[in-house]
């Protein structure tokens, strides 16, 4: 199926921004934006649920219960992420890379089930995972669903009002072609606060 043409720059953005992210999680090296590679470890469980400041949201084990100010866990298994129901906290709580990590793996992941899924699944029906391999793994999982549900739509879809029911977002009541803005800037904005995380991480450790 060719790609809609209006589609293949976001789908580029898409790929570059989802490489990126991969790379900073991984290793052995990632693009600096200019072409040069840097060098990057793998991340490790520790790094996945450190904690940088008191008071922090990430995920738990489901038998800990939740962390301050949170009073859920969402999510299958036994680890669940921090929340808590709308209205949410002020100030809001500072969250770990395990938190943000598993937020864009789960919004990736249900906004591919709601527009090329059986649009059935909930989030407490996708996993949170406690150890970063996992988490890695459940990422790549979620951005290549996305992706496919992506290389699916044609014009007419790209134009529809709805086309992606995604339940926890405004989807049901956006062109599809701004779902997909928006999930790039997720990407983005979630990638380059995982980097940062990384970066103070390792900091910390020198």
């Amino acid at each position: 199926m060719t790609t809609v043409p209006r589609l293949v720059p976001l789908l580029e953005q898409y790929d570059f921004a989802r490489k990126r992210l991969t790379d900073r999680l991984t290793g052995p090296v990632v693009d600096s934006g200019n072409g040069t590679d840097v060098a990057v470890g793998p991340m490790t469980d520790d790094e996945y649920l450190w904690e940088p400041v008191p008071d922090c949201w990430s995920v738990r084990r489901r038998t800990d219960g939740p962390g301050p100010r949170a009073t859920l866990l969402v999510g299958a298994g036994d680890w669940g992420r921090d929340a808590t129901p709308a209205p949410h906290p002020e100030p809001a709580p500072f969250t770990t890379l395990a938190w943000r990590l598993s937020h864009l793996s789960e919004l990736l992941a249900l906004r591919a089930e709601y527009t090329v899924g059986g649009r059935r699944l909930t989030r407490d029906d996708h996993p949170a995972d406690g150890d970063a391999a996992s988490a890695i793994a459940a990422f790549d999982t979620a951005a290549t669903a996305w992706r496919e549900a992506l290389l699916a739509a044609d014009d007419a879809a790209l134009d529809t009002v709805g086309h992606s029911t995604y339940p926890y977002g405004s989807d049901p009541e956006d062109l599809f072609l701004d779902t997909v803005w928006w999930v790039n800037q997720e990407l983005l904005h979630h990638g380059a606060e995982i980097a940062l995380l990384r970066d103070l991480y390792r900091a910390r450790q020198a």
